[in-house]
């Protein structure tokens, strides 16, 4: 009879974000014994620099920026200020709050031990966490992604910034240009201009938000440009970047044009890169610059090693994301005879500018690609009544069907955006028509008035 192998744990789980997080807490529910290993701090980056205080900002800037526009109204706040000193103690409030910084007595009283250090592979059953090493049955790898550097020319020789520590500086830059034009470089983009600083932002791709329904672009472009005062420099190749006294020349090319512009300060937004960067080679894991492979289980090549979060292969991830993918990792070695796939349908995506952008499913532009033949309804903000008492207009809901009516997809620029699009969420899940969500009674001077018109636009 064969030696049952004994371990340190059942289970170890590389990083303590989303996905980890989430992982570990479910098996130490289960019964198991597990440890986190994380070499950063815990919680990871959603809580820590990302989507939590970056949101806190964002809310307090858009706030400081509709009051200084509230003279329309009637009321007088042309001698409006903000203390930046007090707006980086919100946002160190905002991080506190979610209790990442009290992760370790969480884990403790879960019965999860934890680890400080870098994790690397030393054999199928062993990884070192900084010196110690430790055996496990099962791994989970959770490391997340970090920002990825693009290859411009210069920029090693001068102090650029990221999302991860632009708010670190001593004082607002009274200029910055900000390499990337996804989800994060827009929301700085808009955030940064809301507190009086001139910005730049630059792209390769034709318009901002390339992965979203082409509409999103044109129309934020035109806020930016014309409400935000933001230069956009889409179609723009970033070519060199060198300091000039105290502030930093850009030089970029444009239509066939080298342009230069001087600025106080450089973001760099364009995109995040997994880490994989712990000797996943020394047990024969697959995997690329684009990240960990996985089955449908999120199973590695390697049988007793799992993968979850950022760090897996293709995509652009989002911490919703990261929750489901832990949540079926931890399902996956508890239960191997019955284990699930991750669900995606109608996962939202929101952008958090102002206004919010948010989708699900597949935009118009997707289905153009793979000549899908669909419906489509849209209604602008201003068909609805909520958009004369706001005073806002700047926005649309663009409903997607397939040709027996069933939605598909959804796309919602609008103040609340974030909320409105689990309403299309769910009926893509549910299989529902755009005449169950044109038929739905929507609450008059709400904003989701707006689904129903776009809903009642595709019905043929």
């Amino acid at each position: 009879m064969a030696i049952k192998q004994k371990y340190d744990y059942d289970i170890i789980v590389i990083g303590s974000g989303a996905a980890g997080s989430s992982a570990a807490t479910i098996a130490a529910h289960g019964g198991k014994k597990v440890a986190i290993i994380e070499y950063d701090k815990f919680g990871g980056e959603s809580s820590n620099w990302g989507d939590v205080p970056t949101n806190a900002l964002l809310n307090v800037a858009h706030l400081y920026d509709e009051s200084k526009r509230a003279t329309r109204f009637g009321i007088r706040s042309s001698a409006l200020s903000y203390n930046f000193p007090a707006l980086q103690n919100w946002r160190n409030i905002s991080i506190k709050r979610t209790g990442a910084s009290q992760n370790k007595e969480f884990y403790q009283e879960e019965g999860i031990d934890i680890f400080a250090g870098r994790a690397h592979f030393i054999s199928q059953h062993e990884i070192m966490a900084g010196r110690k090493s430790l055996t496990a049955r099962y791994f989970i790898v959770a490391t997340g992604s970090k920002w990825k550097i693009p290859d411009i020319q210069g920029i090693e020789s001068i102090d650029y910034l990221t999302p991860r520590n632009l708010f670190d500086i001593v004082r607002p830059p009274r200029s910055l240009y900000i390499v990337g034009a996804g989800k994060t470089g827009v929301e700085l983009a808009q955030l940064m201009s809301e507190l009086g600083i001139k910005v730049y932002i630059s792209d390769i791709a034709g318009r901002l938000l390339p992965n979203e329904d082409e509409d999103v672009g044109v129309l934020l472009d035109n806020i930016f440009s014309k409400q935000r005062d933001i230069e956009v420099l889409t179609q723009t190749r970033t070519l060199l970047i060198e300091k000039d006294g105290v502030n930093k020349r850009v030089t970029y090319v444009r239509g066939g044009v080298n342009n230069t512009v001087k600025v106080e300060a450089v973001l760099v937004a364009t995109g995040r890169v997994p880490e994989t960067d712990l000797g996943l080679g020394n047990v024969g894991v697959t995997y690329n610059q684009d990240g960990i492979e996985v089955n449908k289980y999120l199973q590695t090549n390697s049988s007793n090693i799992y993968a979850a979060g950022d760090v897996l292969e293709g995509g652009a991830r989002s911490t919703h994301a990261s929750l489901i993918e832990g949540r079926v990792v931890a399902n996956n070695i508890l239960h191997p005879r019955s284990q699930v796939e991750p669900d995606y349908l109608g996962l939202p995506r929101v952008t958090y500018t102002f206004p919010e952008i948010a989708s699900a499913g597949i935009t118009e532009n997707e289905c153009i690609r793979r000549d899908l033949h669909v419906r489509t309804g849209l209604a602008p903000l201003h068909t609805v009544a909520r958009s004369n008492t706001s005073d806002f207009r700047h926005g649309f809901v663009k409903i997607v069907a397939n040709k027996k009516g069933i939605i598909i997809g959804g796309t919602i620029v609008a103040p609340n955006a974030s909320d409105m699009i689990h309403e299309i969420s769910l009926a893509i899940r549910q299989n529902m028509t755009v005449e169950d969500l044109a038929n739905m009674p929507h609450a008059f001077l709400s904003w989701s008035e707006a689904i129903r018109v776009a809903a009642s636009r595709a019905i043929r």
